[in-house]
């Protein structure tokens, strides 16, 4: 497969409301759930900044495609927490990708060598292809539910799922709720970010985690309006044969000029702030509070840039803005669903 005929078959995954399966064979050949995965595991081990333009370039695809990707990398995060034994084992196959939710909406009941886990977790995506699931709970000891958390990890066999997600956009991400009932979890099958239990693990996992979720999710807006804006100015092309309306289309196409400058605005100060706060975390400088406060903020301003960029242009599209089968319509719904992550949104 061709990477860029992602980019023509945006339709048909919304449509089907998963990645397709040579879609996803795609992307086990070319590692692409494996970005931050060490070599031994079969990973590419790419440095944080290197994978985030990743995540940019498969979302300015296709939203879904690039979400999933990144969702999926997200899993790279956790390499360090399990023992050589787990870690192996979930990571090594050429398939291997976690699908999960940070949330602790559930109950670990704890007993000799494990827990005993209930509960269910919403907004899961890749669930349908999930090698293993990973979840939050909160720990009960003696019938006393406490306020402790405790991170688990769970083959599929073991986790239901609720055919939920419907969202307006990132319809393909199948990001559905999971359920486990009373399921078994060993100690060794639990884990706790920040913890390191093996060798595999590089700098990109020492990176402060909230940080790296909010880089990683503006990779994917910042994608999918590159997206919005190079198919803006495909239908501004296809208007210009007509004499009539040529006033109006130069109105349009400095419109269009204006948004692209201000992408690529929001575009350099991201990656040139993620890049020194990278450079810092490499030799070994911690990133302040107020360092990562800024970033915070930073992140979900460019993220309601990207939105007024799309919303800028969206009126001046005629009937494909507001037709759903459209390619224009279907992007600017993936950006609207992207950008409502909580990391991102005000």
């Amino acid at each position: 497969m061709n990477v860029m005929q992602i980019k023509e078959r945006g339709l048909e995954f919304e449509q089907l409301g998963m990645l397709p399966q040579d879609v996803l064979d795609y992307i086990y050949e070319q590692q692409l759930f494996k970005l931050f995965t060490s070599r031994e595991l079969g990973g590419k081990d790419l440095d944080l900044v290197e994978g985030v333009k990743v995540f940019q370039q498969m979302s300015a695809l296709d939203g879904n495609f690039g979400w999933l990707i990144t969702i999926g990398t997200g899993g790279n995060a956790f390499i360090p927490t399990f023992s050589q034994e787990i870690c192996e084992k979930i990571y090594s196959p050429k398939e291997a990708v976690i699908a999960g939710s940070g949330y602790p909406t559930g109950i670990a009941v704890k007993t000799a060598g494990g827990y005993y886990v209930t509960g269910q977790w919403k907004y899961c995506s890749g669930s349908n292809y999930a090698s293993t699931f990973t979840m939050n709970c909160l720990i009960e000891e003696d019938g006393i539910k406490t306020e402790k958390i405790i991170s688990c990890s769970v083959n599929p066999q073991d986790v239901e799922i609720l055919n939920d997600w419907s969202a307006m956009g990132l319809k393909a991400t199948a990001s559905h709720t999971i359920r486990v009932n009373n399921v078994w979890v060993p100690q060794e099958a639990t884990f706790q970010l920040g913890t390191i239990r093996n060798d595999y693990g590089n700098s990109v996992h020492s990176f402060p985690f909230i940080t790296f979720a909010e880089a990683s999710f503006l990779g994917v807006c910042l994608g999918i309006t590159e997206n919005f804006l190079e198919e803006a100015f495909a239908l501004m092309k296809q208007r210009n044969d007509d004499i009539s309306r040529t006033e109006r289309i130069g109105a349009l196409q400095f419109l269009w000029m204006q948004q692209q400058k201000r992408f690529k605005q929001c575009e350099e100060q991201f990656f040139a702030t993620l890049s020194v706060y990278w450079q810092k975390h490499q030799i070994g400088d911690e990133l302040t509070e107020e360092e990562l406060s800024q970033f915070t903020q930073m992140t979900k301003d460019i993220a309601a840039a990207c939105l007024e960029i799309a919303n800028n242009l969206i009126r001046s599209l005629g009937m494909d803005a507001i037709t759903e089968t459209s390619t224009i319509n279907r992007i600017w719904r993936n950006l609207y669903t992207a950008a409502q992550h909580g990391f991102l949104t005000p």
